[in-house]
């Protein structure tokens, strides 16, 4: 009789505690942190979801999305860095290429020449992040200088003044604690639905 009473006594505790944890870390553990990344940064709680004119969903800030149908970045676009994944988000990846590899030295010399030809620069003008792919390869973020050296194509495929076109790109240039962490970017995602919204591409 006593090991019977012991054991449920055992049991009882047992089942408590279940229940507690349950309610501490299954309900309101995830409620609280839900709750505070509601109140401290629902943009990135909530996916980074950045809509379009009409207020509907069309992309995430955190992918570069400037793909063509054809698998190339359009040229009335503002373009992000290259992609060993051709900025597909089901493959994200780097090339895996070494400093010292042979393919990468020609990889970024076709990129310098491709960028420098499309915008009407020298190749020596060319930045270093329009040459060499980000390690997911689907970065959304180029720096101000190479968004800078676009701004001319864009505002003419665009029919729109240069100005304009580069108060778009300062408008999405980080700044504040996410330009001290690291570097000031442009987010690419974001510029270009900016400027979808300011005027259509020139057919």
């Amino acid at each position: 009789m006593n090991a019977l009473t012991g054991y449920l006594r055992q049991s009882g505790t047992a089942i408590r505690f279940l229940f507690l944890a349950t309610v501490v870390l299954g309900l309101a553990y995830p409620a609280a942190v839900f709750g505070v990344g509601q109140l401290v940064a629902p943009y990135q709680a909530n996916g980074s979801i950045l809509r379009d004119g009409a207020g509907a969903p069309a992309a995430s800030a955190l992918i570069a999305q400037v793909k063509d149908d054809d698998g190339t970045q359009d040229p009335a676009w503002f373009h992000a860095r290259p992609s060993a994944v051709g900025w597909d988000p089901a493959s994200s990846s780097a090339s895996n290429l070494g400093p010292n590899d042979a393919k990468l030295t020609d990889a970024v010399n076709a990129n310098r020449a491709a960028v420098a030809e499309a915008e009407g620069v020298q190749p020596s003008d060319v930045p270093a992040d329009a040459v060499t792919a980000s390690g997911s390869g689907l970065d959304p973020g180029i720096s101000p200088e190479y968004a800078r050296l676009q701004v001319p194509r864009v505002a003419a495929a665009h029919q729109l003044g240069t100005e304009a076109v580069q108060a778009l790109v300062d408008k999405n240039t980080s700044s504040g604690l996410a330009a001290f962490l690291g570097q000031p970017t442009v987010n690419v995602t974001a510029l270009n639905l900016d400027v979808a919204a300011a005027g259509p591409p020139r057919s």
